[in-house]
């Protein structure tokens, strides 16, 4: 597949120091006179409309990218033609990790509503990494955090069910959304049925009968794509029960 060019920066002025986020980023755990710093990395913020590419796969990596608003999905394209969606990526995370071992990102990243991300040149991350107390640290954080999101699918996609894999889903998504400050039981999938099959490794109508059990026996609430959860603990014992009992 041709690699496509990264979509034209916009510049606009915005600084780690100034942003709402930096708890779930990487200034999160470094110093406050240190903060300031930080903006070096941050050469420009980039707008991404809703079904655009942030990078694809083949790219040169030069740099990761903050998603400071908006959301984005990860994919890669089988060898049969299809795409299996990889991840799922919100407010607050890092994309592009997946470029660093090889010099080219390994994946697609594709807006799921019109988007924003921080471009974090990644040589002058390593060069204050070195001078600053903690931001290397922090940033092993977070590619720790990637692994152990990678290898939780895994467990996901080789141990449930099709409604476990579901509410695991959605559980998830209800704490990243607490993480962010919004409710934990009503939020809009940005999403299609069909992406969130391909990342849980089921058929689109097999999604479909699972929100609609999950509606009947009144543990969400569905509205097209807007999401209520009406009972969280009913939804984390049928995970807890079908674990038991295997």
């Amino acid at each position: 597949m041709k690699a496509t060019a990264p979509v034209t920066p916009t510049v606009l002025k915005k600084s780690c120091s100034q942003c709402n986020l930096f708890e779930l980023c990487l200034p999160l755990g470094i110093k406050d006179s240190d903060i300031l710093r930080l903006d070096e990395l941050v050469a420009v913020q980039r707008k991404i409309k809703r079904q655009q590419p942030l990078y694809r796969t083949g790219n040169p990596f030069e740099a990761i990218y903050a998603i400071r608003t908006g959301s984005f999905k990860s994919d890669i394209l089988l060898e049969d033609g299809r795409e299996q969606v990889t991840g799922f990526h919100m407010t607050g995370e890092i994309l592009g990790l997946d470029g660093i071992s090889t010099g080219l990102y390994s994946c697609n990243a594709i807006a799921l509503e019109d988007s924003e991300v921080c471009v974090i040149s990644y040589m002058k991350l390593e060069e204050l990494a070195r001078a600053i107390e903690g931001l290397q640290h922090q940033f092993h954080k977070v590619m720790s955090s990637e692994i152990v999101s990678d290898h939780s699918m895994m467990m996901l996609l080789g141990s449930m069910h099709a409604n476990e894999r579901l509410a695991a889903f959605l559980l998830n998504l209800s704490q990243r959304f607490t993480a962010r400050g919004f409710s934990p039981t009503e939020f809009h999938l940005r999403m299609t049925r069909e992406e969130i099959g391909s990342y849980l490794g089921l058929k689109l109508e097999t999604v479909s009968r699972a929100f609609s059990f999950f509606q009947k026996e009144g543990l969400i609430s569905v509205q097209q794509k807007h999401i209520r959860i009406l009972d969280s603990d009913r939804l984390k014992k049928l995970i807890q029960h079908q674990a038991s009992v295997r």
